[in-house]
């Protein structure tokens, strides 16, 4: 009989342990629950820490007893007081081994609960960690420490895959890494949501691309932006630029002018198929710069102005639509000068005894001048803040002999810059 006593009673012992320790696990997530719902406001924010720390103890004991250590919800729980632990605390040489500990513990958590009691105690905590991770990035970022800022966002992208910012801030860390591929396939998933400034995003992406020496794929990015936002003047410019680089001009005036046969009326692509031109004679400059032979150079230069007046008659178009049009006034004075420049410095380049030709070639380059000046004065009144709008006047008073508007002129410009 008394050995049935005995045994009875180390059964009952055996039961009342195993009943403490879950007793623990329950008083972890009672105090767990306490502090989710009294955090959110000041006035029981310090009764909310307060949880948190029983929740902590709690869970530990749970954690450390071989009955309730490795229950499913002990590792939930677990992660999910550490994962608050770690928001809470704002030092990083403390905070960190929290977050280590409620990430270890959510992936065992995840691993164990295949039922998925625990799901939402173990998202929630992920939510936590993803803060967690954000704030971090942050700062890492804002220290210049982009390879980790880019471990920290890619960490919370991993937790919201759908969230446009953790997108958009793991690829903007990547990028500053120069971490290319990591920025450019972040980017890519970026264009297919709903995030609001992605006309930008198709300008990094090509970007992105063009560092990594991918030509191909930064046109194409571009043109998949411009067919989003068509009225986008920089993605406009960038497939300019890029189709010049790769030999591509042609495809891009294709382009307008099929675009202009839809919509004859749209002044913007005037400017843009006027813009192309412009580029294109400004990398016949380049060319003609390293040019030895002087019929090459002939050539170049026949070129290029063949360039400047298709890009002028394409400015025009777009002013008759709109002649308070300031690009296009800027440019069509711009395309219209060169010559004249070109004319003035052939001029100033013959021998003194050639006084009859210089006399003719500086009328020549007069005549050029004139037929720029409406279009200067014009870009200048429109935008009388803009350096370049000025910057091609004063060219213009420069090149008349007019020193007089050109100082005056020279002053607005100092006084803009010095802004």
């Amino acid at each position: 009989m008394k050995i049935k006593l005995l045994m009875a009673g180390l059964l009952g012992l055996v039961s009342a342990t195993t009943f403490a320790q879950k007793g623990e696990l329950s008083t972890a997530k009672s105090e767990y629950d306490n502090y989710e719902g009294l955090r959110g406001a000041k006035a029981t924010l310090a009764v909310a820490v307060k949880s948190l720390g029983t929740a902590k103890t709690s869970i530990d004991k749970a954690a450390a007893n071989e009955k309730t250590s490795a229950l499913p919800q002990t590792f939930a729980l677990k992660g999910a007081i550490y994962a608050a632990l770690a928001t809470q605390d704002t030092v990083a040489a403390t905070s960190l081994p929290l977050f280590t500990t409620a990430d270890e513990s959510l992936k065992k958590a995840k691993e164990l609960d295949t039922k998925g009691e625990n799901k939402q105690v173990i998202d929630n905590a992920y939510l936590n960690l993803a803060q967690y991770q954000l704030t971090k990035g942050v700062a890492e970022y804002g220290a210049q420490k982009y390879d980790q800022a880019y471990h920290s966002f890619d960490y919370y992208r991993t937790v919201l895959p759908e969230d446009t910012n953790a997108i958009y801030y793991t690829g903007l860390a990547a990028a500053n890494s120069k971490n290319y591929p990591a920025a450019i396939t972040n980017y890519n998933k970026l264009v297919t949501t709903k995030y609001s400034k992605n006309a930008g995003v198709y300008m990094d992406l090509s970007s992105l691309y063009l560092a990594n020496k991918d030509t191909t794929n930064a046109l194409k990015s571009v043109s998949e932006g411009i067919t989003k936002y068509p009225s986008n003047t920089d993605l406009r410019k960038r497939e300019i630029e890029i189709s010049l680089q790769t030999g591509k001009e042609k495809e891009v005036i294709q382009k307008i002018q099929a675009a202009l046969t839809a919509d004859p009326k749209n002044k913007t692509l005037y400017y843009y198929a006027g813009l192309t031109y412009s580029q294109t004679a400004e990398a016949i400059i380049k060319e003609q710069a390293k040019a030895k032979d002087a019929a090459a150079k002939n050539t170049l230069q026949q070129q290029k102005v063949e360039n400047y007046d298709k890009a002028a008659e394409m400015y025009k178009k777009a002013l008759e639509i709109d002649p308070n049009y300031f690009e296009a006034n800027l440019n069509l004075g711009y395309v219209i000068l060169n010559p004249a420049i070109d004319a003035y410095n052939a001029a100033n380049k013959l021998p003194a005894n050639k006084q009859k030709e210089y006399d003719a070639a500086i009328a020549k380059a007069n005549a050029q001048f004139d037929l720029a000046k409406p279009y200067l004065v014009k870009a200048a009144d429109l935008n009388p803040k803009s350096v370049d709008a000025l910057t091609n006047l004063r060219t213009y008073y420069l090149g008349k002999k007019d020193n007089v508007n050109a100082e005056a002129t020279k002053k607005k410009i100092d006084a803009l810059s010095g802004q």
